[in-house]
């Protein structure tokens, strides 16, 4: 019997718990999770959404089946042999990524398989990055003739400059220790320990109050591309509102009385 159209498996599927982590994970396994122009749509909308809610606090994006990302949909991508799509394409992945960057919430890439070529870039793009000892990443478009161009923006902002272009200019997959060792990634588990770790990780941010945390991530993302005094004088700027902030004000408060901070009493636990 045929399947009803109806009944066709989301590309994301989306789960936000009680504690406000939202699970986004990539379902196209047989594709590898490929970021087709159906994958990129879908995880655009569900990241849009995701940015808009206050009950989502931290965001966790994993893979279905055996890879995290293989990157662009190489098919679909030759079935549209077309430079003005070519830059659509490019622009529209570009866009996703840098909505990860731009939303309040931090993003943890939970890598338990491949990340290869734009794979890889997410994993970048992502603020926090907990791998399996069994994933493997590559930029590795030079293999067939295409140089991870976009990827390498990311990759360059995430590791050391020899380190990312001999990635780009070989196409060999690294280890996950190896990404560890090189700043791509923050902690390595066992794959049997994988969920735990990217919890672990998660619940330690939860446990601190959202809007420092959202302050914090665009100041990061901001100061970061700016010459050091221009960089001291937004992070000045950015302190001082910071510490007008209810929570940060309890903070002080609690530190100052030798107390644990309320971070309810300050009303915007849950505020962006």
């Amino acid at each position: 019997m045929q399947a009803d159209a109806t009944m066709v498996e989301p590309y994301v599927l989306t789960e936000i718990d009680s504690n406000g982590l939202a699970r986004l994970t990539l379902n196209r396994p047989r594709q590898f999770n490929a970021l087709s122009e159906e994958m990129l749509a879908a995880l655009q909308a569900e990241l849009n959404a995701i940015a808009q809610n206050p009950k989502a606090r931290v965001v966790v994006i994993a893979g279905a089946g055996k890879a995290f990302c293989a990157g662009h949909d190489l098919k679909q991508m030759q079935a549209n042999p077309d430079q003005q799509y070519y830059e659509d394409l490019f622009a529209r992945c570009t866009n996703m990524m840098l909505t990860i960057q731009r939303m309040p919430q931090p993003v943890i890439a939970r890598v338990h398989g491949i990340a290869t070529a734009a794979g890889c870039q997410l994993v970048a793009m992502c603020d926090l990055a907990v791998a399996s000892t069994e994933a493997k990443f590559a930029v590795s478009g030079i293999n067939v003739g295409l140089f991870c161009s976009t990827p390498s923006v990311a990759l360059s902002r995430n590791i050391g400059r020899k380190a990312a272009f001999e990635m780009l200019v070989t196409g060999e997959f690294i280890d996950a220790h190896t990404a560890l060792r090189l700043g791509l990634v923050n902690r390595v588990a066992a794959p049997e320990e994988l969920d735990a770790e990217v919890l672990r990780m998660a619940n330690a941010i939860l446990a601190k109050p959202a809007e420092s945390i959202a302050i914090g991530k665009s100041l990061f993302y901001r100061q970061i591309e700016l010459p050091i005094e221009e960089a001291y004088h937004l992070a000045g700027q950015t302190m001082a509102c910071n510490m007008m902030e209810p929570c940060a004000q309890e903070g002080v408060a609690a530190f100052v009385e030798k107390r644990s901070p309320a971070w309810a009493k300050t009303g915007n636990a849950s505020n962006h």
